[in-house]
């Protein structure tokens, strides 16, 4: 008679479970796991290499960007080419009055340097030196048109009213028949230099008479 009684041990082999219950599973699967997450790592890292290749601009890509820009200005650039044209602007309207200035220095540097030949030239003439038609007489009318070209003006002539701004009175000479002050006699005549005073002219002022 069989003994249908059955002992441990003597159930049926399952694969599935014996599998899933064998000893290193987890590990193996752990494994698995951060092989495959590299390997998606390695991969988003080719990728983005490969984009930014594709991305990378050439030459010719700015070049036709800058035609565009030239073409079609954006805002931004209208308003730097504004601000650098005013600013350019500036710059020369500053160079131009800084030349100006310099050259007017200069001249007056000349021409103050000539002042004392022209008051050496007026005491000839007064003295009755200046022969007309002579040789002297000749350099002395060339030298006073020079200085007249460069913008020097002379002023100070008998009869004129006296004006304490731009003449120097020497004397003052009471004379009848006279209202108001007036230059009698000029001792050194005065220059401009356009609107520039380079010398007062000194003179002998008649002032009205009491008696």
């Amino acid at each position: 008679m069989a003994d249908d009684t059955k002992r441990p041990g003597d159930e049926p082999f399952e694969e599935g479970a014996s599998a899933q219950g064998a000893p290193g599973s987890d590990a193996r699967e752990e494994n698995d796991a951060h092989e495959e997450a590299d390997a998606e790592a390695v991969n988003a890292d080719e990728a983005s290499a490969e984009g930014i290749e594709e991305d990378e601009l050439t030459v010719q890509d700015i070049l036709d960007a800058a035609a565009r820009e030239v073409d079609e200005p954006t805002s931004e650039h209208l308003a730097d080419l504004k601000r650098v044209t005013a600013e350019y602007a500036n710059y020369r309207r500053r160079t131009e009055a800084n030349r100006e200035v310099e050259r007017e220095r200069v001249t007056v540097d000349v021409v103050k340097g000539l002042i004392p030949v022209l008051d050496d030239l007026d005491r000839a003439e007064k003295h009755g030196d200046l022969v007309e038609d002579s040789a002297f007489s000749t350099i002395a009318a060339k030298l006073r048109s020079s200085v007249e070209r460069l913008g020097v003006k002379p002023f100070g002539t008998v009869g004129e009213p006296f004006d304490p701004t731009i003449h120097e009175a020497i004397f003052q000479l009471p004379t009848a028949g006279i209202e108001s002050d007036t230059v009698g006699d000029v001792i050194e005549t005065g220059y401009f230099l356009g609107s520039s005073l380079l010398r007062v002219a000194k003179v002998v002022v008649q002032v009205p008479s009491d008696g």
